[in-house]
Order: structure tokens, then sequence, then C-alpha cells
């Protein structure tokens, strides 16, 4: 198998289209064309953890934290991420990351958080915008479709729980074909009046290559008159955090209690407890202050994520329940995520989750 047939399938999940701007998920090191035989998952790639796969025999590591974020001038080994790039480009030990992205889709991150701690009726916290397209097409009536069939397989039409969604709208187009055109429809130098059909269909932005290709393969015209609009709508399955309820209300005490056990936690850092049980609950994976408001207006009785700092505890405002739970715990079962995205679509292929313990805190109790 090479590397792009797994990378592509990730992709297909959570699109690098997702990632946020400051991150640099994607192939980091390697070929995708090269040959992988074994993976070796991890959510942060180090020394250590490319020295296991060497150890292992594995030739890719899919790490949740990309190596990289920002670029890099030199390679001298002055810090532990260029040794960490030089061993990997060494030992041909090819280096993928993908972060925000999975962060980003419903099922992925704070999905498994969710999922840990049982909760129901799950929902993206902070839905994102701006990730959706339209396109507006006309098409002679006889050829509408073929090209609207081409569409819909290339990906177009696809709204929450239903596919093949168009609009169409009858009517005629007009056209002149001039001096070294081959009109499929119509003589040179004369106005031509066709029957024809608009199709909008909309489209995940990150298929508009996809899409357009496919369009222009199956549509007759030797000029495609065809246009297309960013939506504003948000995906509601594409975003930041998520909310979800638990079977029963607890109280705050039992639930921290459940969360330490649930999570396997060493410690929770959270703000005072409220007068009030807890069962709407909002996670987010990672450093997830910047969702707090959300947390609030999604009616969440508690917040949890990691990496909050002192004076982000006051934002509470008695409420909400704010836990921080450590930014390694709150993803560290991205690793078991990856392992059984990667499974369901390639049984048979080797992939193992790393066993170095890649969290640089440490707990003394």
């Amino acid at each position: 198998m090479k590397i792009k047939d797994i990378t592509s399938y990730l992709e297909s999940i959570a699109p690098l289209s997702y990632q946020e701007s400051y991150d640099n998920s994607g192939l980091i090191v390697g070929n995708s064309n090269d040959v992988v035989n074994k993976i070796l998952i991890s959510l942060d790639c180090t020394e250590d953890v490319v020295q296991e796969a060497i150890d292992k025999g594995c030739d890719l590591i899919i790490s949740h934290h990309p190596i990289v974020f920002k670029g890099l001038k030199r390679f001298n080994n002055a810090n532990y991420v260029e040794r960490t790039v030089i061993k990997a480009i060494k030992n041909n030990i090819a280096l993928y990351a993908i972060h925000t992205n999975l962060d980003n889709v419903l099922g992925g991150v704070s999905s498994k958080i969710a999922k840990k701690l049982a909760l129901s009726n799950q929902a993206i916290l902070s839905p994102k915008s701006g990730l959706m397209k339209k396109l507006v097409v006309y098409v002679p009536r006889a050829n509408v479709e073929e090209v609207r069939k081409a569409l819909f397989e290339a990906g177009a039409g696809a709204i929450g729980d239903y596919d093949e969604c168009s609009y169409n709208t009858a009517g005629y187009g007009t056209f002149r074909p001039l001096d070294g055109a081959s009109p499929a429809i119509g003589e040179v130098g004369k106005q031509e009046r066709v029957e024809e059909t608009k199709i909008e269909v909309v489209f995940p932005a990150y298929l508009e290559r996809n899409i357009i290709v496919s369009m222009l393969s199956t549509h007759p015209y030797e000029e495609v008159a065809y246009n297309l609009v960013t939506l504003d709508n948000s995906l509601k399955n594409v975003g930041s955090g998520v909310i979800g309820n638990l079977s029963q209300p607890m109280e705050g005490v039992d639930f921290l209690a459940y969360l330490k056990d649930k999570l396997q936690l060493n410690v929770i850092r959270h703000t005072a407890l409220l007068d009030k049980p807890i069962q709407r609950v909002a996670v987010c994976g990672g450093a997830g202050g910047f969702l707090l408001n959300d947390a609030k207006r999604s009616g969440a009785d508690i917040f949890i994520t990691g990496d909050y700092k002192y004076h982000e505890f006051f934002d509470a405002e008695n409420q909400i329940v704010i836990a921080d739970i450590g930014h390694f715990e709150s993803e560290q079962f991205t690793q078991e995520l990856l392992l059984d995205i990667i499974k369901k679509k390639f049984a048979n292929f080797a992939v193992l989750i790393t066993e170095t313990d890649t969290n640089p805190i440490k707990y003394y109790c």
C-alpha cells in the first residue's frame, strides 16, 4: 500500500481544509507515493517515537500534533524538532499529522471524549461556516440528467442526512459562436437559442476541483457557463468542541469522580461547583478556552478542556463549571480513535499505537 492510500482515506474523514490557519496538518516528511508496510500512531512525534518506529519496523508515523508548526530555516540538531525530522529522514520514515482537521469534525477528537463519558445526542459546539459552496451551471435540456448525475457522483448535493439535492430551473440561453469556435450546438456567426436547465447544487469547498472536473467532462458545451458562490451556511458536523447529555443528572462531586475514572486522570483543576446537578456537558480536546461562551450559550453545566490559565477560570462567573483535565489527557484517546478509523478501512494492515509516553507534564502525587 502507498502512503497516499492511507492519507487520502484519513482526509476523506477530516479534510485538510478543515484545519485552522495556524496548523500544519498533512504529510510533513516523506513521499506520498512511497510504499508503507507498518504504521505507528502517536499523539506527538518525538525522537523517542521515531526510534520506536525504527525498532518496530514502521515506515509511517501518524501523529495528532504536527512536529513542525512553523517553517524551519536550518536542520542542524539545534532542538528536538530538527532532531526528530532529521532522524525520520535518515531512516526513511514518513511523518503525517492529523491535528485540528480531526478536532473539527463530529466523530473526531472531542467526540471520542464524549463517547468515553457516554454522552448522548452529541452535536458540534461551535459549527464552522464558509466551508460550503454553491455551483450554478446552465445545461442543454437533453444533457441535464447526465451532468446532474456526474455532479452527485463527485460529491455535490449532500445536505445533512440527504444527498442528490439540487434545484432546477427551466429557461433558455442564447449565444453566437465566433470564428475559431467549435460549437456542439449551432453554427459560427449565427445566434442560437437553446432550451436549458439551470442546475444549482451545494458541496463542501474541498471538493471543488472534483466537482468542476466532473461537470466539464460531461457538459457538451465548448465554453460552459457556470459560477461558484461561497456560502455562509454553517456545517452542523464540522466545527469545534462537542456538546452532549448524560443519561441521568449527577451531583458535581460525583461527576468529577466519574470524569476522573472514565478519562484516567491524575488530577482535575476546576472552578467552584454550582448548586445544581450536572447533565449537559461540553467538551473540547486540547486547548479549548475559546469555546467557553459557546458552552454557556449551549446550556452546558460543565465545560471540559485543557490548558486553562489562572485568570481564565474567573470567566466561569458562576454560570458554568470549568474543568481543566490537561492537554495530553484530553487528547490521549485520539490514538485509539485513529487506530479504529484506519482498521475500519484497512482491517488487515499492521497498525500499532505507540508505547512511548509523550506527555511532557509529570505529576507528583
